[in-house]
């Protein structure tokens, strides 16, 4: 009873640590430093199923937490999904390489839906302007009353920087809002009394496998670009020297 009290205040003191770190605004670097808290929840959850070992668990039946106000500046975020779709619809061979973004990562339904709609005229290989994106947009039936042909033209006309800086802000924000909602799930089962040791680590698993599918995006996206190989792989190789001579050369004849 008091190993399995102290694993589960130990559980709950790295989870309160990640939701932190996750929505730390003074961090220099958010990601870095919140994934590396996610390392250290992780191994916590490793030394309870060793410590534990009790096979298959099910999961916790603790109710999900209520969602937490909004973790961000939402006139930001609208600001940079806006130039996102701008500026691809500008750049829209940029898109093909950003596969690691998503609608979710989204935080308002129809600049997600707007961005399926770049997606697939891209895959189609249609024509990219602010009046084709206008014209899927209305196909699909994405325009509602706060939104209208006009104004939708005039944000998809503007565009500054570049798709892949912009793609990079949105999904930093996804990142550090999955953390914080998986710490807070943590937390949760942590605070049930009836969940067991193989509970705690069969439902912080399953969390941490959430911001793991998010890790792997991030990763795609913030790594550098292979660099592209010369068409020649390899040098030409030198001739083979011939095998060696086994007895001396014979010397010239001396001319007379």
């Amino acid at each position: 009873m008091i190993e399995t009290e102290h694993a589960r205040r130990t559980l709950r003191a790295h989870a309160a640590r990640l939701a932190q770190t996750a929505t730390d605004i003074t961090l220099p670097h958010p990601v870095p430093a919140t994934l590396a808290a996610a390392d250290g929840l992780t191994d916590v959850v490793d030394d309870i199923a060793a410590r534990f070992p009790s096979g298959s668990g099910s999961l916790p039946r603790t109710p999900a937490p209520a969602p937490p106000a909004a973790l961000y500046n939402a006139e930001e975020a609208a600001d940079e999904e806006w130039l996102l779709l701008a500026t691809a619809t500008a750049h829209p061979a940029d898109i093909k390489q950003m596969r690691w973004l998503i609608a979710d990562d989204c935080t308002l339904r129809l600049r997600a839906r707007l961005w399926q709609c770049l997606n697939a005229l891209t895959r189609r290989g249609a024509p990219v302007d602010p009046v084709t994106v206008l014209w899927e947009t209305q196909y699909r039936g994405l325009l509602t009353s706060g939104v209208q042909p006009p104004k939708l033209l005039n944000l998809l006309g503007a565009p500054a920087g570049s798709p892949q800086h912009w793609g990079e802000r949105i999904l930093q924000r996804s990142v550090l809002a999955t953390a914080h909602h998986v710490a807070r799930r943590i937390e949760a089962f942590t605070d049930d009394p009836v969940t067991t040791p193989s509970q705690l680590v069969v439902g912080s698993r399953r969390a941490l496998a959430d911001l793991a599918a998010v890790r792997t995006r991030w990763h795609h996206a913030t790594s550098p670009a292979p660099t592209a190989k010369s068409s020649h792989t390899r040098a030409t190789a030198p001739p083979r020297a011939g095998p060696p001579l086994t007895t001396a050369p014979r010397a010239a004849p001396i001319s007379r």
